[in-house]
């Protein structure tokens, strides 16, 4: 049993510092897009395939050490209350979604994605005090659906060749 425990410790550890490294990687890609605060969400990819092979309690908690690690290293304080708005949002969204059963890793990937952007949209209202940031929400959508979908279809394949202890 405590063999069992120690192994699970040391597989959160090497998938948040994989999310990390992830998260990293990402803030060194530039995206030709010109649209602030628009981003690949690679290390989702590490979220998603959590939430697939381990405990929902063990995937939050990867996501939570990332954000505050990547915050704390990489961003500011700033960038911890936008990510864990997003990524709270997100997550409680694909859960449900993956609880239900309706919805494919794909679908629950692009469910991911959108939410996070929803999340972030509606902390950046709240801390700047205007409703005028909402006319940026078609083009998070659009955004979250299109990185969902491609973080979605790669964790699918990353899923199919990796294989996860029952």
């Amino acid at each position: 049993m405590k063999k069992r425990r120690t192994e699970r410790i040391a597989q959160l550890g090497l998938l948040t510092a994989l999310a990390l490294i992830v998260s990293y990687i990402e803030l060194l890609i530039p995206l030709p897009i010109g649209i602030p605060g628009v981003k690949l969400g690679l290390a989702n990819l590490i979220i998603v395939w959590s939430m697939y092979t381990m405990q929902p309690v063990e995937a939050l908690a990867v996501n939570i050490m990332r954000i505050l690690l990547a915050g704390f290293m990489f961003g500011n304080l700033s960038m911890i209350l936008y990510s864990l708005a997003g990524a709270g949002l997100s997550f409680l969204c694909m859960y449900l979604a993956k609880r239900s059963g309706a919805f494919s890793l794909i679908g629950v990937s692009i469910i991911g994605g959108i939410t996070h952007n929803m999340g972030q949209l509606v902390v950046a209202m709240l801390v700047l005090e205007t409703a005028s940031l909402a006319y940026y929400g078609p083009v998070l959508l659009l955004s979250g659906l299109v990185t969902g979908f491609l973080i979605g279809m790669v964790t699918e394949e990353v899923k199919k060749r990796i294989p996860s202890k029952p």
